[in-house]
């Protein structure tokens, strides 16, 4: 008689069945799909607020940056506000001796956000092979590449670099740690992290208010050749 918990009593058969936690089965009479906003519609100085609202930028003692982030934003808008995050964030870590990224509040993010983060503590050449995502409904495998050219200048590859995680860290976030650690670049911090998924689905059951939560596409590592989702990226020191 209660739908709520019947999504509970489904979820936890499914978990059993399949051993993926990231499946879920909900029951929302209310669900509306998220539109996302047309970007030409928001005025560049709105999109900083936005970014400002996601990002912590400090410079700790011992001349070492610090970033809080949030939310990985993707390509476009990336383009659209550069300028601007180069003012407010990048200018003011640049000089720094070391960083800390700090994704333990990470998310949400956009895939193309991926390239953008991971060559800015690489070298512009050669171009390295980041990341490979299949995506099912479409059957296409994109590439992940470093990017030749940047907004700004690189940090480089002989500054430490650390990234910090938790349990919470999900999804984008976690595949820019993963990319990281295995180039050698960083030095993961923090616990492991969620285990998410690139992409997420809610599908509707039928004609009903039952939706099932599915991972629709998948990233695989060209050099390790396995994904970090379902079992998370593993930190080097576990705090």
């Amino acid at each position: 008689p209660d739908p709520g918990t019947l999504a509970s009593v489904l979820t936890e058969g499914v978990k059993n069945t399949i051993g993926d936690s990231r499946v879920k089965v909900t029951y929302e009479p209310e669900y509306v799909p998220a539109v996302p906003p047309a970007m030409p519609d928001i005025p560049p100085e709105q999109l900083a607020g936005m970014i400002k609202a996601t990002v912590k930028v400090e410079v700790l003692d011992g001349n070492i940056a610090y970033l809080k982030i949030q939310h990985i934003i993707g390509e476009e808008m990336a383009q659209k506000v550069g300028p601007l995050l180069l003012e407010y964030i990048w200018d003011k870590v640049l000089p720094t001796s070391a960083m800390i990224l700090d994704f333990r509040s990470a998310v949400s993010g956009e895939l193309s956000g991926i390239p953008y983060i991971v060559s800015y503590y690489t070298d512009s050449e050669p171009l390295i092979h980041i990341d490979s995502v299949y995506d099912r409904p479409s059957d296409i495998t994109t590439e992940l590449w470093s990017m030749p050219t940047l907004l700004g200048k690189r940090y480089g590859t002989s500054k430490p670099l650390m990234i910090l995680t938790s349990k919470n860290t999900l999804g984008v976030a976690e595949d820019v740690a993963y990319c990281l650690k295995n180039l050698k670049r960083a030095t993961i911090v923090g616990e492991n992290t969620a285990g998410g998924t690139v992409k997420i689905d809610k599908i509707k059951v039928g004609d009903t208010d039952f939706y099932v939560s599915v991972p629709v596409a998948k990233s695989i590592n060209p050099i390790t050749g396995k994904s970090w989702e379902i079992d998370g990226v593993a930190p080097h020191v576990e705090v």
